[in-house]
């Protein structure tokens, strides 16, 4: 097979869009490919939300693994990863064909238009540089005027993110006369402004959550920002499929199961979490979290038992493993959504960053009233979001902890549970340094011999594709680290 550099492809606008149901994909989109100055920016904006909402899946392949929500089939830990088909949809299908509604933008004066291009951009940045660290961006889309950019470090990757969060903010704000307006063609919120601007600050407060550790964001500057943020699950940041768009893990988890192909099965410390290993339910009428069944089953059995990260097929206490993913599940149905970023965790943002603010640590209570009530509004909107009655879960004496009481691993567990199959997660892990006082019983993953290499150590990064070595070798090989190495704002 022929491969190209892709900053060669990125001269061109790359348009791969499946066939297209009435309701949802039917947006006047070209099937192929087709010359930039025949496109309107409209028509280029769905199927880069599309790739947008793939990359974020694409991603979770593995650093779901890595967090332990799942395993390989029968209990396999993933080893290290080139994360290849991210940087793929980041690098051929998104970036490119942005830079052409930027272009479009600058010659039209479609502000609005500019400003949801923008808040994409910094979403795929984000993932991108949470990802491998340094990447290409400044460079990255010149095409034959330069076939080996230059990685820009994460510290400035973090910077164009706010930089075209805050512009897309303010842009949102302001009057626009073009003419052109954002509508069916948004899978998000079809052409809703308003829930636009929403998102931006609440994607804005998860960015700067993750720089804590730096010393360029505080916990008062994420309250600030996420306070604009999401209202109600109806803002959430979401991509439904259908019954002619299959959803991604209805494909790859339960039809591959059921036709005898490789799937992936839940891990136990997503079900310790939510069975009452770790945080037993005080109430004997609770006998799991009421959201477990809509991520898995355990084929009718009386126990729920996860599989260890490594551990052949068994469980934590040596026994055979039985949670998969359950059929029609809230994300396993054929017409499930992908949701990049939802109002429950703009409240677990909230929570946290409260929670800090009030002088708290991973192993201290913080007091905090602010914390306190953002953590209940949170689980809330998260058993809205599923659709459930939460109401003897959320009352019991393992949530319904109180306030001097509320300590890190309680915010960190509701986030872990509520943005299952979400890579923030991975994100969640690596900033609190895999530590089990805040991600209750977490354990590494149980080593064989395919990855002695780092046994015992946590991965921490994604290594860069092997055909990007080849391509552009000495930007790769300058910015090249070790899959255990932290990342900027790791260190």
């Amino acid at each position: 097979m022929r491969h190209y550099n892709i900053f060669t492809l990125a001269i061109f606008v790359i348009l791969l869009w499946s066939s297209c149901s009435e309701d949802y994909f039917d947006v006047n989109i070209p099937a192929g490919t087709a010359d930039k100055e025949e496109l309107r920016m409209n028509d280029l904006l769905a199927p880069i939300i599309h790739s947008t909402m793939e990359a974020q899946r694409s991603g979770e392949l593995i650093f779901g693994n890595y967090v332990q929500n799942f395993v390989s089939q029968e209990g396999g830990a993933a080893g290290e990863t080139e994360a290849a088909g991210l940087w793929n949809q980041v690098y051929l299908f998104i970036l490119p064909n942005l830079g052409v509604i930027q272009e479009k933008v600058d010659e039209t004066g479609a502000i609005h238009f500019g400003a949801v291009a923008d808040i994409l951009t910094a979403i795929n940045l984000g993932i991108a540089t949470d990802t491998w660290d340094n990447i290409p961006y400044t460079e990255a889309a010149q095409g034959q005027d330069n076939l080996t950019p230059a990685f820009d470090t994460q510290e400035e990757i973090y910077g164009s993110i706010f930089s075209l969060l805050d512009g897309a903010i303010a842009a949102l704000q302001a009057s626009d006369d073009s003419g052109i307006s954002v509508g069916n063609e948004d899978l998000i919120y079809r052409g809703d402004l308003e829930k636009w601007l929403r998102a931006a600050y609440t994607i804005k407060a998860r960015y700067q959550l993750h720089l804590l550790n730096t010393g360029q964001a505080t916990p008062s500057d994420v309250l600030a920002t996420v306070v604009n943020g999401f209202s109600s699950n109806e803002d959430n940041f979401k991509m439904d499929y259908d019954t002619k768009n299959l959803n991604p893990w209805y494909a790859s988890e339960v039809l591959a199961r059921n036709t005898g192909n490789f799937h992936r099965d839940i891990a136990s410390q997503l079900v310790s979490m939510m069975n009452g290993d770790y945080y037993p339910f005080a109430n004997e009428d609770l006998e799991i979290d009421p959201r477990l069944p809509l991520f898995a089953s355990n084929g009718g059995s009386d126990e729920w038992i996860g599989y260890v990260s490594g551990g052949g097929g068994f469980g934590p206490d040596s026994t055979t493993a039985n949670a998969q993913f359950v059929v029609d599940g809230f994300y396993t149905s054929i017409d499930a959504p992908l949701i990049l970023i939802s109002y429950a965790e703009a409240k677990l943002i909230e929570a946290e960053a409260a929670f800090l603010a009030g002088g708290g640590t991973s192993t201290s209570a913080s007091g905090s009233a602010e914390a306190y009530t953002a953590y209940q509004e949170a689980i809330a909107a998260s058993m809205d979001m599923y659709n459930l009655d939460g109401s003897l879960y959320s009352m019991d004496a393992s949530v319904d902890v109180g306030v001097d009481n509320l300590m890190l691993h309680h915010i960190m567990k509701e986030k872990y549970i509520h943005n299952f199959l979400n890579p923030e997660t991975f994100v969640d892990f690596r900033r609190y340094d895999f530590s089990p006082d805040v991600f209750t019983g977490l354990e590494i993953r149980q080593s064989d011999d395919a990855e002695v290499d780092f046994a015992g150590e946590w991965f921490r990064r994604a290594s860069y594709p092997t055909s990007e070595l080849t391509r552009n070798s000495t930007s790769v090989e300058s910015n090249r680290q070790s899959p255990v190495t932290p990342v900027w704002w790791d260190n």
